[in-house]
C-alpha cells in the first residue's frame, strides 16, 4: 500500500524513501529529498532545494523551503537542510538561504518547533531547541543547542543566541545572547542564568556555580567588557576542566558577538 495519499502531488524527481508518508493535498517539489521514517501531514508544501532527514513529523499547513523573503534573491538554487527527529507543528514557514550569506538555512536534530514559527533565510538552528508558538527569527540568525524560545519572542537579523539560553515570552532581541543566560523584556534584558534548564540537562552543582560566577563577573561586577573577560579567564584557570569548559563557552562567545550582548 502506498504511503503517499492519492490527492498529494509529489514530483517524480523528488527523492523520498519508501517509508516516507505524505498526507492529503500536500505538494512535494522536484528538488526535495526526504529520508526514512519522516511523516508529512496534510496540506504541507515542501519545495526548493530542500533536504530532510529521518523521522521528522510535519503537521498540516506548513510551507517548507520556499524562496527567501529577501529582495536580493534572484532565483539562485540556495538550500534548506533539516536534520533528524524534528517536530514541526502547524503553519510554520522555513525559507531557503541566500548567496549573500551561507546559501543555506539549517535546522539540526531533535528540535520542537511549535505553530506559526518562522525560520528566515540563512538561519542556523542547532539541536534540542524548543520554539514556542509564534517565535520568529529574522535572516542570518544563529541559535545554539538547547535554546528555548518562548511564545512571540522575535530576533533581529544577524543576532546570535548561545547554547542553553532561555528567551522569555514576547521578548524582542536586537543584540546577541551569551550561553546559559535567561532574559526577557522589550527591549530584552538579562535576568540571570537558566539554572532550571541546566539542572534538567544534568549539569552538576559545580558546573552551574562556575557558570553563575562567570555571569556575575560579566553582568554584575561593573567591569568593562575586556576587564570582565580577563577576570573570567582567571576564574576558569582555577577550575577543573570539566567545570571550566562551560564558563569558557560563555567567555569565548563574547569574541563572536558582533551586535554586542544583551545587558
Amino acid at each position: 500500500m502506498s504511503n503517499i495519499h492519492p490527492t498529494a502531488i509529489v514530483d517524480p524527481k523528488a527523492q523520498l524513501d519508501s517509508s516516507v508518508t505524505v498526507g492529503p493535498y500536500s505538494v512535494i517539489g522536484p528538488h526535495v529529498s526526504i529520508a526514512a521514517g519522516t511523516k508529512v501531514g496534510p496540506h504541507v508544501v515542501i519545495e526548493g532545494h530542500t533536504s530532510i532527514g529521518r523521522d521528522n513529523v510535519f503537521f498540516q499547513f506548513s510551507s517548507i523551503g520556499a524562496a527567501p523573503q529577501d529582495k536580493k534573491w534572484s532565483g539562485e538554487p540556495t538550500r534548506l537542510e533539516i536534520g533528524d527527529r524534528n517536530t514541526i507543528r502547524e503553519f510554520c514557514t522555513f525559507n531557503t538561504g541566500t548567496v549573500q550569506d551561507k546559501g543555506v538555512t539549517r535546522l539540526g536534530n531533535d528540535n520542537w518547533i511549535s505553530a506559526y514559527v518562522h525560520l528566515a533565510h540563512d538561519c542556523i538552528v542547532g539541536n534540542n531547541t524548543i520554539f514556542s508558538n509564534n517565535a520568529q527569527i529574522a535572516g542570518h540568525v544563529e541559535i545554539g543547542d538547547w535554546v528555548i524560545m518562548s511564545g512571540f519572542a522575535n530576533v533581529h537579523q544577524f543576532c546570535k543566541i548561545g547554547a542553553h539560553a532561555f528567551v522569555g515570552m514576547s521578548t524582542s532581541l536586537t543584540q546577541d545572547v551569551p550561553p546559559f543566560v535567561l532574559l526577557n523584556g522589550n527591549p530584552a534584558a538579562a535576568h540571570g542564568v537558566n539554572i532550571e534548564g541546566l539542572k534538567r540537562r544534568g549539569f552538576t552543582r559545580e558546573q552551574i556555580n562556575a557558570i553563575r560566577a562567570a555571569y556575575k563577573t560579566l553582568y554584575r561586577s561593573g567591569l568593562t567588557l575586556e576587564e570582565a573577560k580577563a577576570a573570567m579567564l582567571e576564574q576558569e584557570n582555577a577550575l577543573a576542566e570539566d567545570v571550566a569548559v562551560h564558563a569558557r563557552a560563555m567567555r569565548e562567545f563574547l569574541d563572536t558577538a558582533n551586535r554586542g550582548i544583551v545587558r
